[in-house]
């Protein structure tokens, strides 16, 4: 059966973007979307953006008759409902809200990231100098999500995916590509685990987050 195409704002740098791209391939609907480059910043807005979001962040995702779904939740519980295999999304219950508790969790964590990571950029400070309070802040945080990551790492799951663990398993490979200096590993084994796993998933791999002269702070969610 013909579809016609979606257009997603994409940007291959994008944490956010990364999710939705995930999900994309888990539904094998990779073929219903048109991917339109579009790098943005917090200081930098997109008019091409901005014409389908006015918050000018991606990704955005564009339907067949110009509606456009954001943020990444949205549109990944939009995908999601477009395919007949196992969702990412459980039903209405438990599980449900165990998933959708990891996933605010995740992106709750890539929300204190990304404004830190511009922060520090754009005054030219030594990220980890406590002395700022803002990053004093982002740091106690990330370390306490961190920990309690940790904890529940018993709870993300192996060799299926929700969309939990998919917001989870991108805000720690998110932390690799821009964070190396917090070495989020250490003490961190069970976590540390459980994302090697989620890396080596084929989805994961066709997804990669890519550096390509990345501005400081990407304007996404």
């Amino acid at each position: 059966m013909f579809h016609p195409r979606m257009k997603l704002h994409w940007s291959p740098r994008s944490p956010f973007v990364r999710k939705v791209m995930i999900v994309l391939h888990e539904c094998d609907l990779l073929d219903r979307v048109e991917l339109i480059r579009n790098p943005v910043a917090i200081d930098r807005p997109s008019a091409a953006v901005m014409a389908d979001n006015p918050l000018g962040k991606i990704p955005t995702l564009v339907l067949e008759d110009d509606t456009a779904l954001y943020d990444s939740r949205v549109i990944c519980e939009y995908l999601d409902g477009l395919h007949d295999g196992t969702k990412l999304f459980p039903p209405a219950g438990p599980a449900r809200i165990a998933a959708l508790r990891r996933q605010a969790l995740g992106d709750g964590l890539l929300d204190v990231l990304l404004p830190w990571r511009y922060w520090h950029t754009a005054r030219g400070l030594d990220p980890l100098d406590a002395r700022d309070p803002f990053q004093h802040a982002c740091a106690a945080k990330t370390r306490a999500t961190l920990d309690r990551l940790e904890v529940e790492a018993t709870d993300l799951r192996s060799g299926t995916l929700d969309i939990g663990d998919i917001a989870v398993g991108c805000v720690l490979s998110y932390l690799d590509f821009r964070w190396p200096v917090l070495s989020w590993r250490g003490g961190k084994d069970r976590l540390a685990a459980w994302h090697r796993d989620f890396e080596a998933r084929p989805s994961v791999l066709a997804a990669r987050i890519v550096d390509d002269a990345a501005p400081a702070g990407e304007a996404s969610r």
